[in-house]
């Protein structure tokens, strides 16, 4: 979207149309929908505009919910916007902190500064994108404390506000088709801004959940986030919006509701033992908190090999931070005997898991040539350093 469809899109003519659309179905006739509209007298800008807003909105309702019908997007931004109820649990700790006014650095289309003008904080939201930014006042239109500046983090007069809150962008400049950035001195605003921002002022700062473990100050509670089994970010908390001796969180969140693993640093694995009945894959968050050995202990299981994040025990237990598989047999790992046993018992639909071994799962189900009407589950790893393919069963 460019400053000019933008435009068209506020005009009063342009939010009473994509209001009064009904909500985007991928297999409703588009182009009775398009020729409609444009016989109604409906500029095809205009219309090509609020039918990409329609589907934005139809596609956050994942991550805002009922509140996705009344905001814009743009695809990067909506690509990048924090989930609300993670967004709900991050504003969280500036109210408990006592932290009154935050300047949202960065704030995409506003989904923090949402959360956070919701919890009656006063917020300054900042983007250097014009569009963007304008997306994000929209958004923050009704919360009267909230105020949204175009410019550049670093530029930002901050001697009146308490906290800063970042989501540097970790994609390239523009609104759709952006591509992955990967290198931490490449987001806007840079992670050595945001870092050197919190030696100075109570910080927060949302950053890919793969984000390299290494650079994380000693100072820092690094929290990963899991929500309906999908690792979705890490977020690095300092000063007192730190909890004391909580320096590894893993938290999770689901339509039940939430669980958190923490610990005052990364936990020593537990001893690689023999495998038992039952094996448990831990959540990614656990895993990437490295909290493994932890939950390891809580299950009284082992490790099914060193480095390789399976447990393994005698006996199957509840927990929100792994799921649970019951070992079934042990399958041949060679490709043309595990094929013929899998014909054998007429598996036609194939899970493959795997971890420690050098397998691309979509192509090795293709070369198995499946045929039958039975279902599986296999997990190919290793067992004591060998490798193992075991047929598996969730608990």
């Amino acid at each position: 979207m460019d400053r000019s469809e933008l435009l068209e899109l506020l005009s009063p003519e342009g939010l009473r149309l994509l209001d009064a659309l009904p909500e985007w179905d991928a297999s409703a006739d588009i182009v009775r929908i398009v020729s409609d509209l444009r016989k109604a007298g409906h500029p095809p800008d205009l219309v090509a505009t609020v039918l990409s807003q329609a589907k934005l909105r139809k596609k956050a309702a994942a991550k805002f919910g009922d509140f996705a019908r009344g905001m814009l997007f743009t695809e990067a931004g909506l690509e990048q916007a924090t989930r609300l109820r993670v967004a709900a649990l991050h504003a969280g700790r500036f109210a408990r902190a006592g932290l009154g006014h935050v300047a949202d650095l960065g704030c995409g289309i506003g989904g923090d500064a949402m959360a956070l003008a919701a919890l009656d904080l006063e917020v300054t939201a900042v983007d250097v994108d014009e569009v963007t930014a304008t997306i994000a006042s929209y958004n923050l239109a009704p919360f009267e404390r909230a105020t949204v500046l175009v410019a550049r983090a670093e530029d930002v007069d901050l001697t009146s506000v308490d906290a800063a809150y970042l989501d540097p962008a970790r994609r390239t400049t523009g609104h759709e088709n952006t591509a992955r950035i990967t290198r931490p001195e490449d987001y806007t605003p840079s992670l050595d801004f945001a870092l050197g921002l919190a030696e100075r002022m109570p910080v927060g700062v949302k950053l890919g959940p793969g984000f390299d473990r290494d650079l994380i100050p000693a100072d820092a509670e690094a929290q990963w986030v899991s929500v309906d089994g999908q690792l979705v970010e890490t977020g690095l908390w300092f000063g007192p919006l730190a909890r004391q001796e909580v320096h590894r969180s893993a938290l999770l969140l689901d339509r039940g509701g939430s669980a958190e693993l923490t610990g005052v640093g990364d936990s020593d694995d537990v001893e690689v033992g023999e495998r038992g009945d039952y094996l448990y894959e831990p959540n990614g968050a656990v895993i990437r908190a490295r909290l493994i050995g932890d939950l390891a202990r809580r299950l009284n299981a082992r490790m099914l090999s060193a480095g390789i994040a399976y447990l393994t025990s005698d006996e199957a237990r509840e927990t929100p931070f792994a799921t649970c598989f019951r070992v079934l047999d042990t399958l041949p790992s060679d490709e043309r005997k595990l094929r013929a046993a899998l014909h054998v018992r007429g598996i036609g639909a194939l899970e493959i898991k795997k971890r420690g071994v050098d397998v691309d799962p979509a192509a090795l189900r293709t070369r198995l040539k499946l045929k039958g009407t039975a279902s599986a589950t296999i997990v190919m790893t290793r067992e004591a350093g060998r490798h193992v393919t075991l047929l598996v069963e969730r608990v």
